[in-house]
Parts: C-alpha cells; sequence; structure tokens
C-alpha cells in the first residue's frame, strides 16, 4: 500500500478496533512499518487519532445506552457493559488508562459515558493509552527488523 490509501487503511482498521467491532489494527500498523515506506511518527497519529475516534463512538453509545441497551442489535452484551462498569466504578476514570488492551479496553469507554465521565477527561486518558500502545508498538516493531 502506498500513499493515501496505506493511510486511509490504518486509519479505517484503528477506528473500527476502538469500537465493539472485531478488528486488528495492530497488524495493520506493523506491516505498514515494515514496509518502511511512511513516516513513523504519522502512521502512530494517524493510527491514534482513528482509534481515539473510534473510542469515541463507544463513548457517545454508553450515553445513550439506556435506552438502547435492550434492543437485540445493541453491540455490548448486559454482561460486558456490568462488568466494564463494576470496574470504572472501581477504579474511576482512571481505568480509561486501560482502554489499550483487549477484551476490558472497549467497554470500559462504553461505561465512561454510560457514567456520565467528562468529555475532555475522556479524551484525554483515552489519547495517552491509545498514542502510547501505537508508540510502543512501533518501536518494538523497529527493534525487531
Amino acid at each position: 500500500m502506498t500513499g493515501l490509501s496505506a493511510y486511509a487503511a490504518l486509519f479505517a482498521a484503528a477506528f473500527i478496533a476502538a469500537t465493539l467491532l472485531p478488528a486488528q489494527s495492530e497488524a495493520v500498523l506493523v506491516g505498514l512499518l515494515v514496509a518502511g515506506d511512511h513516516p513513523v511518527l504519522a502512521l502512530i497519529l494517524v493510527a491514534g487519532v482513528g482509534n481515539v475516534l473510534g473510542a469515541t463512538v463507544n463513548y457517545v453509545l454508553g450515553r445513550m445506552a439506556l435506552q438502547f441497551q435492550n434492543r437485540r442489535w445493541f453491540p455490548a452484551s448486559p454482561a460486558a457493559l456490568a462488568r466494564a462498569s463494576a470496574w470504572y466504578a472501581r477504579y474511576g476514570r482512571w481505568s480509561l488508562l486501560m482502554s489499550w488492551a483487549p477484551v476490558i479496553g472497549d467497554p470500559l469507554t462504553v461505561a465512561a459515558g454510560l457514567l456520565r465521565e467528562p468529555l475532555w477527561s475522556f479524551l484525554l486518558l483515552v489519547a495517552l493509552a491509545k498514542f502510547g500502545r501505537y508508540a510502543i508498538l512501533a518501536a518494538v516493531t523497529l527493534q525487531m527488523i
């Protein structure tokens, strides 16, 4: 992949991966890093922005979840929402630093919306977590190649 299509694919993968839909943005990032055709910081920026925006979709879903949570199409199971809400209630906004983690990260961003976390603190903590993950992944990948 070259040019804008590479950045678009990375953005899309990162955005989708941050929602409750399954996707692997890490594989796309690593592939682009190995190819070496794009600046590392640009790739981290595109992946981070896409991932934070996807997490923001979860936050908005959480804000609106109470009216839609019993619908069949709702993307989170009641058990997953209950686990995330319990974690979030126990650890508060700082649990958003775990929003990068598989399995628990996406439901945590929904729980932040459900529990009415202020948007500014949500964006700050989620951005730290998500950009940090991509920066570490890039550093490890570049060390290995």
